[in-house]
């Protein structure tokens, strides 16, 4: 009785073909493989062996002569590129011979897969968990292959895509990349290598976003990073964890779209760009991951970044996914405003009531040199208000007026303070430089953020209707203090 050797022959180049595979072939009195393949193994085949060539999606057909030939009494090795088990001939071998019911040995022998000599050319990109995924839908329905696209993406493995177009499949790369795109940084690193190993062999990277599938074929692998891959000269390392915070075996998860996601902490490269990489607190990966989550969720996945991040932020506060419907932003109101703080024109937040400004990161506020002010504990508030017949939050909006007059003012609890604001605009009292409208309740409410919507002038962020409150006015201001983290999807740094 004969035997069955399938071999893996690497992705296409001599050195790469282990000596195991060398002997196999010198060994063999029969070859079968698909015919272009012939030419990496011809110095080996010995004088006499048989070979036995056929054109593509010849598969079973190669497997049935391989049987017929071992059933002979012979030693037939079975080629594959790469590794023979990693969408190669090796399963369908096994499951023919289940199906024959046959005897006949087999033996299966590695090879150096095409992703494991794209990340070596690459750099290091597969240095922490990965999987492979095909986006040939020949045998595979296109519904499993989403669905494994999105588990890849939501668990953050680096991911090696095999087959990602040929002419009759030409959108599924897109729609890997948008669903990438939901739960990864548009900066995620993504190596391009095609024919590797090969002398046609062309080796690029680029980022998530700025991958282009038109410029992908057949004979393209692709390598995604995941959130602490990054870019250095010309490179792309995944950090194993050597110089990261070493994981808690007994840190909590975190479930998303029903994966679970380790929320321990992870290394992500320094924001200087120098490849070194900083530790991520544990309430930060729990929060980077919500983050993705909710943008997975989104209905709309094209709002402007700005509007964008402070959504997110308003989300991650309430759970409420109403507020893509509520959530109002001036054109480039977060951006603007973002751009007064760190030009030091924003100098002060002011809040309605103390929860606001509790609230707002103390980090934040240290690292931007902001100082968050609410007044409603001042010792003049109350003798104000009961002079002049007003409430307490409205005399504390006077007061804070008179002295900083072009802060940037936030609203999370009294609809009257808001509306006390708005009087004292009109009467070109108080310019400021924003404002966070976001009181909660039934009276007034609504009315208080339709006055403050005619200042066109004045970048303005409302939680329209009735909904609002101290915690979504604070989380709002978070969102302008870190919007330098926004295109990254790095939201928690000064928790």
């Amino acid at each position: 009785m004969g035997k069955i050797i399938v071999a893996g022959i690497g992705p296409g180049s001599k050195e790469d073909i282990t000596p195991a595979v060398m002997e196999a072939v010198r060994q063999a009195d029969a070859i079968v493989g698909y015919k272009y393949y012939f030419q990496y193994i011809e110095p080996f085949v010995s004088d006499g062996c048989e070979c036995i060539d056929t054109g593509m999606k010849r598969e079973r057909q190669r497997a049935e002569q391989a049987f017929a030939l071992a059933e002979q009494g012979k030693t037939v090795v079975v080629i594959s590129s790469g590794d023979a088990g990693i969408y190669g001939m090796t399963p369908l071998i096994y499951e023919m011979s289940r199906e024959r019911e046959s005897t006949i040995e087999i033996e299966s022998l590695p090879g150096i897969s095409a992703f494991q000599k794209a990340a070596s050319l690459l750099g290091a990109p597969i240095g922490h968990d990965m999987c492979i995924i095909s986006l040939s839908d020949l045998m595979t329905p296109w519904e499993v292959i989403e669905r494994r696209i999105c588990a890849a993406a939501t668990a953050d493995f680096v991911t090696a895509v095999y087959n990602p177009k040929s002419n009759g499949r030409y959108w599924q790369l897109y729609r890997l990349q948008e669903i990438f795109l939901q739960h990864r940084s548009a900066g995620t690193p993504v190596g391009i290598v095609r024919q590797a190993g090969r002398e046609e062999q062309e080796v690029r990277t680029t980022t998530l976003q700025e991958l282009d599938p038109e410029e992908v074929n057949m004979f393209t692998i692709l390598l995604i990073g995941n959130s602490q891959s990054y870019q250095e000269n010309g490179k792309i390392i995944t950090p194993r964890g050597y110089y990261a915070k070493a994981p808690s075996p007994s840190a909590p998860a975190h479930s998303v779209d029903g994966c679970i996601t380790a929320t321990t902490p992870m290394a992500t490269p320094s924001p200087e760009g120098n490849g070194q990489t900083e530790s991520l607190k544990p309430g930060q990966q729990i929060m980077m991951t919500s983050f993705r989550t909710i943008l997975g969720e989104l209905r709309r996945k094209d709002w402007p970044l700005g509007h964008k991040w402070a959504l997110l932020h308003a989300i991650h506060t309430t759970a409420d996914f109403e507020m893509e419907d509520i959530l109002y932003t001036d054109e480039n109101a977060v951006e603007t405003l973002f751009e007064k703080v760190r030009n030091g024109e924003i100098k002060t937040i002011i809040s309605d009531v103390t929860m606001v400004t509790s609230g707002i990161r103390k980090g934040a506020l240290q690292r931007l040199g902001i100082e968050a002010k609410c007044y409603l504990g001042d010792s003049r508030v109350a003798e104000q208000a009961s002079r002049q017949g007003i409430t307490r939050t409205q005399a504390g909006i006077r007061l804070a007026v008179e002295e900083h007059p072009d802060a940037l003012f936030a609203f999370g609890n009294a609809p009257t303070a808001l509306m006390e604001l708005c009087t004292l605009i009109r009467q070109h009292k108080a310019q400021p430089s924003g404002i966070i409208a976001a009181p909660v309740g039934f009276v007034h409410v609504k009315e208080s953020k339709h006055m403050v919507k005619p200042f066109h002038d004045i970048p303005k962020i409302i939680v329209e209707g009735r909904k609002g409150g101290s915690s979504l006015a604070a989380t709002l201001c978070n969102a302008i203090l870190t919007f330098d983290d926004a295109e990254l999807l790095k939201p928690g740094r000064d928790l």
